[in-house]
């Protein structure tokens, strides 16, 4: 059964303004499946086939020159000098909706990505599901079982959470960032992913995460970097304007989907969630990740949003940036949430109008207004 995705008229209409449209996103969120059940019709292909990876990296004017237009180009990471290529037959044909790429990982393809199809390519970036996309299937139980099963598509199909993870795991480790990392010790590096999960929603502290992890703070910030590049964490940096030097500065670290962090900590349902200090960092953690999910099928790619935090303690989980103004949210473990105190020192720094629209994000069955300025959300859906 068929998912419908929020992103799926992003790139209907993108793919009608551009000549390409790379899709990102984590492995297994469903990239390929959203461009071939869009366009059934046109032709595929997949660099993932070593022999067809091959072909695009040693031959690829041959390549491109071969396939019939509009194509899906699957797993382009592995041919990434193809872009050049692709950019020649764009501006020939001066066409929209030629090429459809898709792609995992950030390094190197990203930067031959802007380098060669600047203001020829749209970037679409796809996420697990969301809470929102599942209770418009009918497949959403409740926010917290979402919560501990995560969102990835394969969860939904009758595949059980306890045996996908670990290879899911298991598979980004030997695949994804041995190769590209180098990584001398899984292990060290397995260790890694679990101290690392346990601080989501935290500030991020490199010294204390090599620290508990045993390797050297540089090694620690590579491995960050691959898991922000593969799409499993974002860095949520601090917004600060005029008064930056007493803001604080360190970013604060998210896994992308719940259940995969959930995982990595060892628990694997709410039940088991409900029971340890780690649920308020799981409800903020999201609370965050449906909230980017929804400004990225906006067609956002560099959204707006930030924490804000000053060093005497104030503070509001998630602002985001809007004409001048903000809209706050905060995440609480709660069903009966108060008016959150951070809105009103946030006022006073940037001023009494600077709050566009205030949310607590909680957890409550129905949306409702607590206050005229705030309401309470369960965060399955958004309205910005």
């Amino acid at each position: 059964m068929w998912i419908k995705r929020n992103a799926e008229e992003l790139i209907i209409n993108l793919g009608r303004q551009f000549p390409a449209v790379f899709v990102t996103g984590a492995r297994q969120t469903g990239k390929t499946s959203i461009l071939t059940h869009l366009f059934p019709d046109y032709s595929y292909v997949t660099l993932d086939d070593p022999d067809m990876a091959e072909e695009a990296i040693n031959s690829p004017h041959d390549f491109i020159g071969s396939l019939n237009k509009p194509v899906i180009i699957d797993e382009a990471q592995y041919a990434p000098g193809l872009f050049r290529h692709i950019k020649l037959t764009i501006d020939k044909s001066k066409r929209s909706g030629q090429f459809f790429l898709t792609g995992s990982q950030s390094f190197q393809l990203m930067q031959n990505l802007s380098e060669s199809l600047a203001g020829r390519c749209a970037i679409v970036n796809l996420q697990p599901l969301s809470a929102h996309e599942l209770q418009r299937a009918n497949r959403l139980t409740s926010v917290e079982d979402y919560i501990g099963t995560g969102g990835f598509p394969a969860l939904y199909a009758d595949m059980n959470r306890h045996h996908w993870y670990p290879s899911y795991i298991s598979t980004y480790l030997e695949r994804d960032v041995r190769n590209i990392m180098r990584v001398g010790s899984l292990r060290d590096f397995n260790r890694f992913l679990r101290a690392a999960a346990i601080r989501t929603a935290q500030t991020l502290s490199f010294v204390d995460l090599s620290r508990d992890v045993g390797v050297s703070p540089n090694t620690i910030k590579a491995w960050v970097s691959a898991l922000e590049a593969s799409h499993m964490v974002c860095l949520l940096e601090p917004y600060h304007r005029s008064l930056g030097k007493r803001l604080v500065k360190s970013p604060k670290l998210y896994f992308l989907d719940t259940g995969l962090a959930a995982h990595l900590m060892g628990l694997y349902s709410w039940d088991e969630i409900a029971n340890t200090p780690m649920a308020g960092a799981l409800w903020e953690t999201y609370a965050f990740s449906q909230i980017q999910r929804y400004l990225f099928s906006q067609g956002l790619t560099n959204p707006p949003l930030y924490y804000w935090r000053t060093r005497e303690g104030r503070e509001i989980d998630f602002i985001i940036e809007k004409g001048g103004q903000f809209i706050a949210i905060e995440a609480k473990l709660t069903g009966v949430p108060a008016p959150p105190k951070g809105f009103k020192y946030f006022e006073n720094y940037y001023g009494e109008n600077a709050i566009l629209k205030g949310y607590i994000v909680c957890r409550v069955k129905n949306d409702h207004a607590i206050t005229p300025e705030v309401k309470a959300i369960n965060g399955v859906c958004f309205d910005f």
